[in-house]
């Protein structure tokens, strides 16, 4: 049996995807221990369009962004 080798793409999407289910089991705990650390965080919301992330920045504003391998695409400021 042959297997198809997935590419990095493949596996980041698989991650991308793990991590978005992840959390929407969080309390939100993790989350705010992160952003009192000075780092950004990244969710998603009910109405958040597919493909896309909010992230949120300790001083408390937010972006809409698109995750590639460049790094972050800022779509809208929220």
């Amino acid at each position: 049996m042959t297997s198809i080798p997935q590419s990095s793409t493949d596996n980041s999407d698989t991650l991308w995807h793990s991590i978005v289910i992840a959390a929407s089991y969080d309390d939100g705990a993790a989350a705010q221990e992160h952003l009192e650390a000075g780092f950004p965080v990244y969710y998603v919301e009910d109405d958040t369009p597919e493909g896309l992330l909010i992230k949120e920045y300790p001083d408390g504003h937010r972006e809409l962004v698109r995750f590639n391998e460049a790094g972050d695409e800022v779509i809208k400021i929220l």
